[in-house]
């Protein structure tokens, strides 16, 4: 009896102990295949296909009705972040195209809330601008700066930066916009690529690769589109 007393006592002090394991602090969605993104199962919307292109595959969209949904919100829970994508705008799409977003959903009644992250362009005449935009709580900035432009049918890398207290946003590393955020952590919820979740403003052009990070990445620690 002693004895398993000890060894219970034992167990549980060995449990108090040992620190919880952290969230892992980068996860990276290979757009390869169609069935599954990162692990996570897939729901399609229309016929969104894989391609292959010099830096291996990616899946297309066709900006009318093409998307992808996964029921898991990469980023919740993150205080600090660094969301990126390596992605393709071709030319065609609609001016506004809002092609990868993040939403929180209502724990209690799964509904969505209105705490969302989204990565979004508009297209002026032959060229692109980056949009980025997060909500949580009150807290919301949109960073869009349309005089800085880039070319239509090319791979970009874009970033959106959270360090607790500011919200920037970056394309192939340079610095496209920045402001004061303060934004409380996501709750869990899910995920659309090639459309808002609201199946609204679909995107024409192609993604490769994402990487959320649960930290606030400097530049030159991005992903680079040249060299994926």
């Amino acid at each position: 009896m002693y004895h398993r007393a000890m060894l219970r006592a034992c167990t549980l002090l060995l449990v108090l102990l040992t620190p919880a394991l952290p969230q892992e602090a980068s996860v990276t969605w290979r757009f390869d295949r169609l069935d599954q993104i990162g692990g996570h199962p897939t729901t399609l919307l229309g016929h969104p296909s894989v391609i292959e292109t010099p830096a291996g595959k990616a899946i297309q969209f066709n900006g009318v009705d093409d998307a992808i949904y996964l029921d898991v919100h990469p980023l919740a829970g993150a205080e600090a972040f660094t969301w990126e994508v390596i992605f393709r705008p071709d030319p065609g799409g609609a001016p506004e195209q809002r092609f990868f977003h993040l939403q929180e959903r209502d724990a209690k009644t799964g509904a969505d809330t209105n705490t969302r992250m989204l990565f979004e362009i508009r297209v002026i005449g032959d060229q692109w601008a980056l949009d980025s935009f997060a909500l949580s709580g009150s807290q919301s900035l949109a960073l869009l700066d349309r005089t800085k432009l880039h070319t239509l049918g090319a791979w970009h890398a874009a970033a959106a930066v959270y360090d607790g207290r500011e919200f920037r946003n970056y394309v192939d590393g340079v610095l496209q916009g920045s402001g004061p955020l303060h934004l409380t952590p996501q709750g869990a919820g899910h995920t659309s690529i090639g459309t808002r979740i609201n199946r609204v403003n679909y995107f024409k052009g192609a993604v490769r690769e994402a990487r959320m990070t649960r930290r606030a990445l400097a530049p030159p620690e991005f992903l680079n589109a040249a060299k994926r």
